[in-house]
């Protein structure tokens, strides 16, 4: 067996990152933003961050997140009676391009543990198809004795 992970996910890491980007959500920020914060907190990268939220967190946290869009709707409603939004509220160029690089680096390292994963699961196939083979060998070797006895039996009682 494969000795655990030494950059497996904590728990608390998990509760971090789901704190993290529910609060951003909330607060009108994008979850990119969330995933760099929460780099720089663990020290792991935005991209790891986000496949982890992706793959595995925000499964277990549909209705808080419908919450946070909620608060978020209600928030610019509010604010948005109160002032207008600028007009010219773009990202800027390095950060379509870090955003973009991530992407790039996230998807990666998505089809890297999907490979892993499979091969994984290849392995433990491997092992178990061993198991069957030696199962039935053994099978096979109680049933050739009990061939050669019968035999010997009944060539000796003729």
């Amino acid at each position: 067996m494969d000795a655990p992970r030494q950059d497996a996910w904590k728990d608390e890491e998990d509760k971090l990152l789901a704190h993290t980007v529910l609060q951003y959500i909330r607060e009108g920020h994008t979850q990119l933003e969330a995933f760099q914060e929460v780099a720089r907190r663990l020290n792991r990268t935005p991209a790891a961050c986000g496949f982890r939220w992706n793959a595995t967190v925000r499964k277990r946290y549909q209705n808080e997140i419908k919450e946070a869009k909620q608060q978020r709707t209600t928030q610019k409603a509010v604010l948005g009676a109160a002032a207008p939004a600028p007009a010219n509220s773009s990202i800027s160029l390095d950060d379509a391009i870090l955003f973009l690089k991530e992407m790039k680096q996230q998807t990666s390292q998505h089809d890297q543990e999907q490979l892993q994963a499979r091969l994984y699961q290849l392995n433990e196939e491997n092992v178990r198809l061993k198991n069957q083979i030696k199962q039935w060998e053994e099978a096979w070797t109680e049933i050739d004795k009990l061939t050669n006895w019968v035999k010997d039996r009944y060539q000796s009682s003729s």
